[in-house]
């Protein structure tokens, strides 16, 4: 998708439509990021409010938890062509607002963000991958995120609480549509058969987010246990899940 860095105007959600009221400023961000000419906005169809329909094709905008969306996404996918779009901030700026939400100060934050936290909420769905009609669309994107005194308690930011995310720019979009795809982030230089450890430190991630992308990846069939070392669980990339059977293969992984 080479629309990155590209904002094309076109007509935003209708104010105040159906689903609109619990979008944050991230989400609604987006979804005008996405917007092309011809795009439909929050449509109700089979029993759900969908984000965007181009045509046959829907585009659903998940900020957060796949979880909430298993449902949908099940119900959906049965009968139409979906793309969820999941941002991953690769850069992101802390910006305190006023109680009228007027900024204060900024600064960048030091934590850089990578794709491979994605892992973080696809645990919710891993057996939902590789279904003919469900893509994904990881969006790199640059963030602002908005601080402000509520009067809630957050002792440790002295009554700052993080109230928002907007959207400052989507440096890239990067698709995935199966197991492949997912298995490519596996760092070229990890040595086969591997551990969670080893996959940590080949790929520089915490041992708790290395644990995740080797959960989803074992539900989506692109790794297999092999044994054990000690206690851990010794991986190996999957035989290719192509060929005869393999789109049967995938609607059997799916739990209801």
């Amino acid at each position: 998708m080479a629309k990155a860095r590209v904002k094309i105007v076109a007509e935003p959600p209708r104010p105040g439509g159906i689903g609109t009221l619990r979008e944050t400023g991230l989400h609604a961000d987006l979804k005008r990021w996405y917007a092309q000419p011809g795009d439909e906005f929050e449509i109700a169809l089979d029993g759900f409010v969908i984000d965007i329909r181009r045509g046959p094709h829907l585009i659903e905008i998940q900020t957060r938890s796949f979880s909430s969306m298993r449902r949908k996404l099940l119900a959906l996918a049965e009968r139409h062509p979906v793309r969820v779009v999941h941002p991953v901030p690769e850069r992101k700026w802390i910006v305190r607002l006023d109680p009228k939400g007027r900024e204060l100060a900024r600064r960048r934050s030091p934590k850089a963000g990578r794709i491979e936290t994605l892992f973080r909420e696809l645990v919710a769905i891993p057996d939902l991958v590789g279904h003919p009609n469900l893509t994904f669309d990881i969006a790199i994107t640059h963030e602002d995120e908005l601080w402000q005194q509520t009067g809630r308690r957050a002792w440790r930011r002295k009554g700052w609480c993080v109230v928002g995310r907007r959207l400052v720019d989507v440096v890239r979009v990067v698709p995935f549509a199966d197991a492949r795809d997912f298995a490519a982030l596996l760092p070229p230089e990890l040595a086969h058969p591997f551990t969670a450890r080893d996959l940590a430190a080949a790929a520089g991630l915490g041992l708790n987010l290395a644990y995740k992308m080797l959960y989803c990846l074992r539900r989506m069939g692109a790794v297999d246990v092999v044994g054990k070392k000690g206690r851990a669980a010794v991986y190996s990339p999957a035989p290719s899940p192509e060929g005869e059977g393999g789109q049967a293969n995938t609607r059997s992984r799916i739990r209801r």
